[in-house]
C-alpha cells in the first residue's frame, strides 16, 4: 500500500445494531476495491475482519477491526465495530478516532435498540454520518419504512441519494438521485451498468430529487439565495451543498444496497471519497497539559509536535501487546522513542504497520490522521496518549460504561490459580470495560463485565490463549456482621502440660459503633493487671476473630472493644495465651450482644423509556429496592434507587428483557444495613450447611 498524505485519508467507523451487516459491508468494500480477491462469508467464517476464533464460532463481531483499502486515490481506514452491547467499549474507541461513521440499518428490521445507542454515541463525538440501508434483497425489505423510522426516532433530516430498483429478490440496482441515472449491478456486484431511470420510479425519483436539491441549497447561504431566486443549481453546486450539509451535520445522506451480494458498494466508496471529511477537516484535537487543566490544542499537521491516541489494545501471550493508535499530530516513524504521558515513561516504537484483519501491512511512516498498529510496547494500553516528551499533551479518553454483571471464577484444575490470574490480568490491559477483583470477605475472585456474552468470551479466550479452563458461578454476597447491644465478658485460656503452661485472662467490654466506623480497640487497664507487653497480643487476637463472625462466618465491623480487666501468671503467661483468651472472649461477647447480619446496599440508576416505568418500579419493589427519586433524562426517565446487592446479580439480563434492550443502568456501592430477619435466617442456614459439608 502506497503512502498517502493526510488530505487523502478517510477514517470511517461502521456502526449499527448487531446483525445489520457491518462485517459483510466491510468485506464487500474490500472486495470491490481489490484489497482482497474473494468475497468472504460470515457463515463460512472467512471474512477479513471477523478472524478471531470466538467471532467465527459465534458469528458476531467482538473486537473492533481495522481494514484499510484504496479507492480512486484515497486511503479508507475501515473500522468494523461490534454491534452487541457487551462490546460497546470497542465501539467508543473506534468512534473517538473516526472522522465519519456509516450507520447501517436493516431494511427488514428498521431502527433497532442498537441503532438508537450508536446514533447517540456518534452524536457525542460530533461525527458526520452516512446511512446505508442494507439487506434490500431480503424478504419483507422496505426502503420507505426504514426512512420513516429513522426520521421518527432521530428527527434528523435524512436525504436519500439513492432509490432502490426492484424489491426483495428482484432488487437489482439503484437510482442515483444526484446524477439522475439508474445503476444496474452485475451478479457479483463488480460491474455497474448505467441506464435510464425506470418509468415506474420516475415520479418518485423527481420528488426525492427536489428534496435533495432543496437540502443542498439550505446548507450554503450563497446557494440558498440562488435557489430562492429561482435559478437552477448545477451538479457541482448540488454536490458542494450536500457535502457541506453533511459535514455540518445538518443533513444525513442515505444510500441503500445488499452487502452480501456486493450491490451498491462502488457508489458508497465514491461517496466516502467525495463526501467524507479528511482528518484535516475535523476539529483539532484538544487535550490537557499533564497534571493540569490547561487546554492544549494539536492541529492535524505534520509540523506539529507528535501525538497519538491509543484506542485499542490486544493482548497475546506470544506476540505481546498490539496497540492500535491514531496519529493526531506530527508523524510517527519506526524505531523512535515516544513518551507515554499517563505512565510517565518512555516507550520505543519498533515496526509500525497497518492491519487488514489479521494481516500486517508494514508502514515506513504514519502521517497525522492515519491509523496504525505497533507491537511490544511495554506499558501502553487502551486510552493512553503517546507524544513528544518535550511537548507533552494528554488526550481525554472516552468514558467507558461500568460493568453490570459479575461472576465468581475458579480454575477447574487445582494449581492453575496463577495461570488464571496472569491471563485475566492481560485481559484487563486490552479491555477497560472488564474488571477483576479479589473479595477478601468471600475468598473469591470475581470478574465483571457488560453482559454474559462479554464474560463468556473472556473465559473462552482464557482457555485458548493461556490454556486454562475455569468455572463460573454467581458470586457470594460479601455480607458482614456486627452487634446491636453491649456485653461484658471474661476470656480465660489456661493450660498445664507438665512443663511451662499457658495462661491468659482478660475481661472485654463490647459496644456497637455507627455504620462505617470499622473497629476500635481501647486499652482501659489500670494497675498492670495485664502487663503492657501483652496488650498488643490482646488486640491482635480480637482482630483475627473479627475476620470470621459467629453468625455465618463473615467479617465483623462497626464495633468497639475495650480491654478493662484481667490477670496474668509470672511464668505461664505469653502473647499467644492472651491472644487465644481474647479471641475466646470476643466470640462469647458477640453472642451476648445481639449479633446481626449486614448486607451491601447499592446505589442504582436506571434509565428507561417512560412506557416501561411501571414494570421497572414493580420489579424494584420485588427486589426490596427503595426508590430515591425520578427525573427526566434526554427524553427518557432516570430512576434512582437503593437495592440490596443480593438482588442485583442478574439484573442486566432482566432489564434487557423487560425493556426490549432499551433500558440501561449503572450501579455503585452505597452502604451496609441490617438484613431482614427471614432473609438473614436463610443466609445463616446456608453458611452453616456449607461449613458442615467442608
Amino acid at each position: 500500500m502506497k503512502k498517502y498524505s493526510s488530505e487523502f485519508i478517510r477514517n470511517v467507523a461502521l456502526i449499527s445494531h448487531g446483525g445489520a451487516g457491518k462485517t459483510s459491508l466491510a468485506e464487500a468494500m474490500l472486495f470491490s476495491s481489490g484489497a482482497i480477491n474473494r468475497l468472504g462469508k460470515i457463515e463460512a467464517g472467512t471474512t477479513t475482519t471477523d478472524f478471531d476464533p470466538d467471532e467465527i464460532r459465534k458469528r458476531v463481531t467482538i473486537n473492533v477491526s481495522l481494514a484499510p483499502l484504496e479507492w480512486q486515490g484515497v486511503k479508507i481506514n475501515l473500522l468494523d465495530t461490534p454491534g452487541y452491547f457487551d462490546f460497546i467499549g470497542d465501539v467508543l474507541g473506534a468512534l473517538q478516532v473516526a472522522d465519519c461513521a456509516i450507520m447501517m440499518v436493516c431494511a427488514v428490521s428498521g431502527v433497532e435498540v442498537g441503532t438508537e445507542k450508536v446514533w447517540s454515541y456518534a452524536n457525542n463525538f460530533n461525527l458526520p454520518r452516512i446511512i446505508f440501508i442494507n439487506k434490500l434483497d431480503r424478504e419483507n425489505a422496505d426502503f420507505e419504512m426504514a426512512i420513516d423510522r429513522l426520521e421518527k426516532h432521530f428527527g434528523q433530516r435524512f436525504i436519500p441519494l439513492q432509490l432502490p430498483i426492484g424489491k426483495e429478490a428482484d432488487f437489482k440496482g439503484v437510482v442515483d438521485l444526484v446524477e439522475q441515472k439508474a445503476l444496474f449491478f452485475s451478479s457479483d456486484g463488480l460491474k455497474v451498468q448505467e441506464g435510464e431511470i425506470p418509468l415506474d420510479l420516475k415520479s418518485q425519483a423527481d420528488s426525492l430529487r427536489e428534496k435533495l436539491v432543496e437540502a443542498a441549497a439550505e446548507s450554503d447561504d450563497g446557494l440558498l439565495l440562488k435557489y430562492l431566486e429561482g435559478e437552477t443549481l448545477d451538479q457541482d453546486e448540488i454536490r458542494h451543498g450536500l457535502r457541506k450539509g453533511m459535514l455540518d451535520r445538518k443533513i444525513t445522506p442515505v444510500l441503500c444496497g445488499a452487502a452480501t451480494k456486493n450491490y451498491s458498494i462502488q457508489p458508497l466508496l465514491d461517496l466516502i471519497k467525495n463526501y467524507c471529511p479528511s482528518p484535516l477537516e475535523r476539529e483539532p484535537m484538544q487535550g490537557c497539559l499533564p497534571d493540569s487543566e490547561v487546554i492544549v490544542t494539536r492541529n492535524p499537521r505534520a509540523d506539529e509536535p507528535f501525538s497519538a491516541f491509543v484506542f485499542k489494545t490486544l493482548a497475546d501471550p506470544y506476540v505481546g501487546r498490539v496497540n492500535f493508535l491514531k496519529v493526531c499530530s506530527g508523524t510517527a516513524k519506526p524505531d523512535t522513542q515516544v513518551y507515554n504521558v499517563g505512565k510517565e515513561k518512555t516507550e520505543r516504537f519498533g515496526q509500525l504497520f497497518s492491519m487488514r484483519g489479521k494481516t500486517q501491512i508494514p508502514m515506513e511512516e504514519v502521517v497525522c490522521g492515519d491509523i496504525a498498529a505497533v507491537a511490544k510496547l511495554q506499558l501502553t494500553v487502551t486510552g493512553n496518549t503517546l507524544c513528544d516528551r518535550t511537548k507533552p499533551v494528554i488526550y481525554q479518553t472516552f468514558k467507558f460504561p461500568e460493568p453490570v454483571i459479575s461472576f465468581a471464577v475458579e480454575p477447574k484444575n487445582k494449581g492453575d490459580e496463577d495461570k488464571v490470574g496472569t491471563g485475566l490480568a492481560r485481559f484487563l490491559e486490552e479491555d477497560p470495560t472488564f474488571r477483576l477483583e479479589r473479595r477478601v470477605e468471600t475468598k473469591q475472585t470475581v470478574i465483571s463485565g457488560l453482559g454474559e456474552l462479554h464474560l463468556e468470551i473472556i473465559v473462552s479466550r482464557l482457555a485458548q490463549k493461556f490454556g486454562v479452563e475455569v468455572d463460573l458461578s454467581t458470586p457470594k454476597v460479601p455480607y458482614k456482621e456486627t452487634i446491636r447491644g453491649q456485653s461484658r465478658i471474661e476470656g480465660k485460656h489456661k493450660k498445664q502440660t507438665g512443663g511451662r503452661g499457658q495462661y491468659g485472662h482478660v475481661y472485654l467490654e463490647m459496644e456497637p459503633l455507627a455504620s462505617g466506623s470499622g473497629f476500635e480497640f481501647e486499652d482501659k487497664i489500670f494497675g498492670g493487671v495485664v502487663p503492657k507487653q501483652y496488650v498488643p497480643a490482646v488486640e491482635k487476637g480480637i482482630r483475627e476473630a473479627l475476620e470470621e463472625g459467629i453468625l455465618a462466618g463473615y467479617p465483623v465491623v462497626d464495633i468497639r472493644v475495650k480491654l478493662v480487666d484481667g490477670s496474668y501468671h509470672n511464668v505461664d503467661s505469653s502473647e499467644m495465651a492472651f491472644k487465644i483468651a481474647s479471641a475466646m472472649a470476643f466470640r462469647k461477647g458477640m453472642e451476648q450482644a445481639r449479633p446481626v447480619l449486614l448486607e451491601p446496599i447499592m446505589n442504582v440508576e436506571i434509565v428507561v423509556p417512560e412506557s416501561y416505568m411501571g414494570d421497572i418500579m414493580g420489579d424494584l419493589n420485588s427486589r426490596r429496592g427503595r426508590i430515591q427519586g425520578i427525573e427526566p433524562n434526554d427524553g427518557l426517565q432516570k430512576i434512582r434507587a437503593q437495592v440490596p446487592m443480593a438482588e442485583m446479580f442478574k439484573y442486566s439480563i432482566d432489564l434487557r428483557s423487560m425493556t426490549q434492550g432499551r433500558g440501561f443502568f449503572t450501579m455503585s456501592s452505597s452502604h451496609y444495613e441490617e438484613v431482614p430477619f427471614q432473609a438473614a435466617e436463610q443466609v445463616i442456614a446456608q453458611a452453616k450447611a456449607a461449613k458442615a459439608k467442608d
